[in-house]
């Protein structure tokens, strides 16, 4: 399992407080000496998450990480489909230990078939305990008030059976957590593996705060971060020397060099009261004589390689100028700033240990209402020249990107560059010097104090190269854990009114992931999805739900994975076609027709059998999905078998009789194209059949193997090297295609197709004009659509056998 280094990048600590409890919620059974809670309500989506996340992606090469995962291997096994814990605690010698906790369900482990696992059964205090192994490594496990709880320490699973104290903090913090969320981490103080989150190496996680509970969403190119910290001991921990100040605007960026590893900035609204706080902390009464801060509300540091420069964001510049009266001895001019000497070079270390330990800044200039010290002079001219040149971090679009999930106030912003973020990571990473995170423009995490905790917002993003126009942009490539079964295809998500994926993997696995990448859910079906997912309003209040059968279901399932009752209808008979979905009046009375072999069941939303339709059978194998069309009021439903085509009113009863006769049908779908039923026949013909029944052959010189699809206007078809589009035919390449597919999109016609073979996609305009940068990489056919907020056009197919690839149209 690869997602325990997200530990290493949120863990803030905490003491604890005991008392007791009745054991009903999970959070009760977390062994003492706990210090950190990951819990998820998705496992299955927290996995693909860390999997498909580029940061911990490049995170898993380091030898913590690779630690940290064969430690975890055993969570691989683990079917949980509900909350589920995983703690990480510290035993007398100092070792971690790791648990899992989540309500009991059978086949709760995934270990049928495997060689490498083993597994034995013993009893302690008359309670059955399992000892098991896997990949080499030993854990145990056991079922305690109907919860699963599984650890590597034998004690610890032991200690599970006993009535033990309860952390009553930790616990509220746990309360406040997000299950929306791909995952959330309490943690408290007990541990010694997180050195430092800081550029600052003097501010310590252990001394900072006592507990922390964040929620984290995971997805591909990001880490965002939200929750709440807090210190209960005012004068040991440093947070609370934001105790009773207000959050300022943090302005430092306008300043700090955008080629600096980065900076921090902290505020205050008045300097006195966050000085008394201060020396509490550091147990001292000495405090500052000079004035220079009377006017200041913010305090920055830039941090450049092993130089550093200090930033006073002032709200009086002549106040705070006349303040350093005494130290106006210019020394330089550096593009018409002048420079001072300063005369106490220890003056912020003395006044601000340990947020600043910089104690040589020799040298000031004044920026507007920024006065800035510093030792080198080469730094001070950096400074300079990027404030004038606007090439700060306030102007670069990679720190606009971050801001968008930052507040304007926060009482602590630190900001890393891509070398920034490398440099931090490396303190928690030992002798792995080779991270590389270029692309990792800005990252942050902000404290924003309020009463008597704090609110943190964190994000850690790769910045990606602007698109040149009508290019053609590679946004996600999301990975799962076995082979694509189907096509990806877009569904609609009801809240945002945006684009979700669904697909199916070789193990029956329905998943419906983001439009940011991210597994919402996988859910074991019965079977593959015949033909394309449909969705319905069930209940007909704008909650959209996916239906659809496969070969003995059917299913209708809403956004969180879970059945919608009555269904799934079982049969026993295997269904032979794609389910049809008829809304004949769009008002939501919706009707299901199941086709099996020669026979249909009309079915209501209550999985009943629409005893109105008298339809039941027709004279041979149905061989293509039933449709339902309407012309002017009329309805009508086709389907076909392969010599007869049958044209029903939405009773059943025939309605339109094609004067044909000796006629054989393909397998392709029938269309309404010019308000004509219209398909082919089995060699090659395109056959029509208007509302009076008159029929029509047209020679289109297709193969036996050809395809269609049609709208009301247009007409694709393929065959052999040749594609039509309208009247418009173009020679491919000689290749394994897909069907043709036909979009239209804000009032443009596209038809997209796919070599199987060379594994490239096409995406036509009705002009048989390929588009720009076409083809691309693909191995199935595509979906297209806009799936966000913005006007671009994205499709999805499938990569490599296990893997969903989104491209955006630029």
């Amino acid at each position: 399992m690869r997602f325990f280094c997200l530990i290493l990048l949120t863990t803030i600590v905490l003491n604890c407080t005991n008392t007791k409890t009745n054991r009903s919620e999970l959070i009760h059974f977390v062994p003492q000496n706990t210090h950190t809670i990951i819990k998820t309500s998705n496992f299955e989506g927290l996995k693909s998450s860390i999997k498909n996340n580029d940061f911990l992606q490049r995170l898993s090469n380091t030898v913590s990480y690779k630690k940290l995962e064969d430690k975890l291997d055993y969570l691989s096994l683990l079917n949980a489909s509900e909350d589920l814990l995983i703690c990480i605690s510290q035993d007398e010698r100092d070792s971690l230990a790791y648990t899992v906790i989540t309500k009991y369900q059978t086949n709760i482990f995934k270990s049928d078939s495997l060689t490498d696992y083993t597994e034995e059964t013993f009893l302690y205090k008359n309670k059955p305990l399992t000892r098991s192994k896997f990949n080499g490594n030993t854990f145990y496990s056991t079922i305690a008030d109907s919860t699963f709880f599984a650890s590597s320490s034998k004690a610890i699973v032991e200690m599970v059976h006993n009535k033990f104290a309860q952390n009553i903090e930790l616990e509220k913090f746990y309360n406040t957590i997000d299950i929306t969320k791909t995952a959330s981490i309490i943690s408290t103080s007990n541990t010694s593996y997180i050195k430092s989150f800081f550029l600052e190496d003097s501010i310590k996680t252990n001394s900072f705060t006592n507990y922390s509970a964040l929620d984290i969403d995971l997805n591909q190119d990001e880490i965002i971060l939200n929750g709440i910290t807090k210190a209960t001991d005012s004068s040991k921990s440093l947070i609370n020397i934001f105790k009773n100040t207000i959050p300022q605007e943090n302005l430092c960026p306008n300043v700090v060099p955008a080629n600096s590893d980065g900076f921090m900035s902290f505020t205050f609204n008045n300097f006195k009261d966050f000085e008394s706080n201060l020396l509490k902390f550091k147990a001292s009464s000495s405090n500052v004589t000079t004035m220079i801060f009377d006017n200041i509300n913010e305090i920055g540091i830039i941090y450049q390689g092993s130089e550093q420069a200090i930033i006073l964001n002032s709200l009086d510049v002549i106040a705070t100028e006349e303040a350093l009266a005494s130290e106006q001895n210019k020394t330089t001019t550096y593009r018409e700033i002048p420079i001072y000497n300063f005369s106490t070079p220890d003056l912020f270390s003395k006044t601000f240990s340990p947020l600043v330990t910089f104690n040589k800044a020799s040298k000031y200039c004044l920026l507007d209402n920024f006065f800035v010290f510093a030792n080198d002079m080469e730094v001070l001219q950096n400074i300079i020249a990027n404030y004038q040149n606007k090439t700060t971090f306030s102007e670069r679009h990679y720190f606009k990107t971050i801001k968008e999930q930052l507040s304007d106030a926060a009482s602590l912003l630190m900001v890393n560059s891509a070398s920034g973020l490398e440099n931090t990571l490396s303190k928690n990473f030992a002798n792995n010097s080779n991270l590389k995170f270029d692309d990792y423009k800005a990252s942050a995490i902000q404290l924003i104090y309020d009463t008597n905790f704090a609110h943190v917002n964190g994000i850690v993003k790769k910045i990606k190269t602007k698109a040149r126009l009508n290019s053609i942009s590679e946004e996600l490539t999301v990975k799962l854990d076995k082979a694509l079964l189907n096509a990806p295809q877009f569904v609609t998500n009801h809240v945002t009114n945006q684009k979700e994926i669904v697909v199916q993997d070789i193990n029956n696995n329905l998943y419906l992931i983001s439009n940011k990448g991210k597994v919402l859910w996988k859910k074991q079906l019965h079977g593959p999805v015949l033909g394309t997912i449909e969705q319905i309003d069930i209940y007909k209040n704008g909650r959209l739900q996916l239906v659809f059968a496969t070969p003995h279901r059917v299913y209708v399932i809403d956004r969180n994975g879970n059945d919608v009752a009555p269904f799934p209808g079982k049969f026993n008979d295997e269904i032979t076609q794609p389910l049809s979905v008829f809304d004949y009046d769009k008002n939501k009375n919706y009707r299901l027709l199941v086709t099996q072999g020669k026979d249909v069941l009309m079915y209501n939303v209550k999985a009943q059998i629409v005893k109105g339709f008298i339809f039941k059978s027709a004279n041979n194998r149905i061989i293509s999905q039933p449709k339902h069309f309407r012309i002017g009021r009329k309805d009508y439903i086709a389907l076909k078998t392969q010599n007869k085509l049958y044209i029903l009113d939405r009773t059943g009863r025939n309605r339109v009789t094609p004067k044909t006769t000796n006629v054989t049908f393909s397998p392709e779908p029938i269309y309404l194209f010019q308000n004509k039923f219209t398909t082919t026949t089995a060699n090659g013909s395109l056959m029509s059949v208007d509302s009076k029944g008159n029929t029509a052959t047209q020679n289109l010189k297709l193969s036996k193997k050809h395809s269609i699809v049609a709208s009301s206007k247009t007409l694709v078809s393929h065959s052999e090297n040749k594609l039509s589009i309208k009247n418009n035919t173009i020679e491919i390449d000689y290749g394994s295609y897909s069907i043709p597919k036909l979009f239209y999109i804000n009032d443009k016609i596209y038809v997209a197709i796919t070599d199987l073979q060379s594994h490239k996609v096409y995406l036509y305009d009705s002009r048989s004009k390929l588009l720009p940068n076409f083809p691309v990489y693909g191995n199935s056919t595509i979906d297209l659509n806009q799936i966000d907020r913005d006007r671009n056009l994205e499709f999805v197919v499938e990569g490599e056998d296990n893997t969903v690839i989104i491209y955006k149209i630029n």
